[in-house]
């Protein structure tokens, strides 16, 4: 009899993505012929640019398909840090820069060289699911700072520092944040920075959904002189998704152990992304994307005018991404199920809040992702108008 191996303790303790099983349903129904409108995927629906797509192309025909130095292509480390200088007058070193397989090789790297076991890293909540989970892999404890639904879930920097425990040593935000949209002004990035640093330790930054903003310019805590880390991703503005290459900045110092780990854990990115980022970073793409992200503001406000229209809450500022988080309570105390039923009777996708976060209270908070067109969302909100009064 073969017997099979039993799991750790962490494939067996790591939740779910509640999200998926709506994303399967979905699927499901689509594939049965009906009009389900995805307003729960955290995607672009823009397809890559062709600039991009060119420069990959011509990438695979001359044969540069073989490894890179693990922390990427140098002319792409220079592009990156002079985009810093151009688009936030960050002064960033090419040597500050990692190139990695997406943004969540940025973080595996990051805290990686961070962290040893039982060191506390300080988080949002609610926040991007993942992040806990790779603080759990490299042995880390995640420790959960609450954000208060009726202050839009700000981030307060002195409530947000007071958390920070004898075992932390890294507090990590995100400007724009998933699932809320909220920015973090810069003062409260560099008072953060600061704070971290005072306490013998150090922020990092994900910074994903930057340059998708809408109420404010776009920053980047680099502009500021306090060391941190900073995540960013060929995902989302430059719509890249499934090409999977992201970055790291981290304090030069760091960088030759972080380019070890690199060696050993990924060995490199991936070449042909690399050869196409090197576009995303030159005219006409950033005008292409530029384009796209005035599109996106205008769904932006689709959405919420809709969403006052059917008065229901929202409760974060959305001041970026392309995410509003609104407030179901008045229908239900399970977020979950308001998302399957809705699935199944209006055929529109949403995110429960139950995955944004450890506490019972986002039960009462779904996610829209704002990646259809202006009809699409029109047609969305239409169907939630029925479906709530249904009710």
């Amino acid at each position: 009899m073969i017997m099979t191996p039993s799991l750790s303790d962490f494939a067996q303790r790591i939740p779910p993505f509640h999200v998926m099983a709506l994303l399967e349903r979905a699927q499901a129904l689509s594939a049965q012929g009906h009009d389900v409108i995805h307003l729960e995927v955290g995607e672009p629906d823009f397809d890559t640019p062709e600039p991009v797509l060119a420069a990959i192309q011509d990438a695979v025909t001359h044969g540069h398909t073989g490894y890179t130095p693990a922390a990427g292509l140098p002319a792409l480390r220079e592009a990156i840090a002079e985009d810093y200088q151009n688009r936030f007058a960050a002064r960033v070193s090419p040597g500050q820069v990692v190139v990695t397989p997406g943004a969540s090789g940025a973080l595996q790297l990051a805290l990686a060289a961070l962290l040893n076991p039982g060191d506390g890293v300080l988080l949002t909540d609610p926040g991007y699911p993942c992040n806990r989970q790779f603080v759990r892999l490299v042995g880390g404890e995640p420790q959960p700072v609450a954000l208060q639904a009726d202050d839009h879930f700000n981030v307060d920097p002195v409530a947000f520092l007071d958390a920070w425990q004898s075992n932390t040593r890294v507090a990590m935000v995100a400007s724009p944040d998933n699932p809320t949209g909220n920015m973090l002004p810069v003062e409260t990035l560099q008072q953060l920075a600061r704070g971290a640093v005072d306490k013998g330790g150090i922020l990092l930054v994900d910074e994903i959904y930057q340059g998708l903003c809408y109420t404010q310019p776009a920053t980047s805590v680099l502009a500021g002189p306090a060391p941190v880390l900073v995540i960013n991703s060929f995902s989302k503005y430059f719509c890249m998704t499934g090409w999977r290459l992201g970055w790291l900045v981290a304090p030069e110092p760091l960088v030759p152990a972080i380019e070890r780990l690199a060696q050993n854990l990924f060995l490199a990115p991936s070449t042909p992304a690399q050869h196409g980022a090197l576009a995303a970073l030159q005219e006409p793409t950033l005008t292409i994307l530029e384009q796209r992200h005035q599109l996106l503001a205008r769904r932006r406000q689709c959405l919420l005018n809709g969403l006052a229209h059917l008065k229901l809450p929202v409760v974060s500022r959305a001041d970026g991404a392309f995410y509003v988080y609104a407030d179901v309570s008045d229908y239900t105390d399970d977020s979950f199920s308001f998302c399957a039923d809705l699935l199944e009777k209006a055929k529109v996708a949403m995110t429960p809040g139950l995955d944004f976060g450890e506490g019972h209270d986002h039960r009462r908070f779904v996610r829209m992702a704002y990646t259809c067109s202006e009809a699409r969302l029109t047609d969305a909100l239409h169907r939630l108008e029925h479906y709530l009064e249904s009710l």
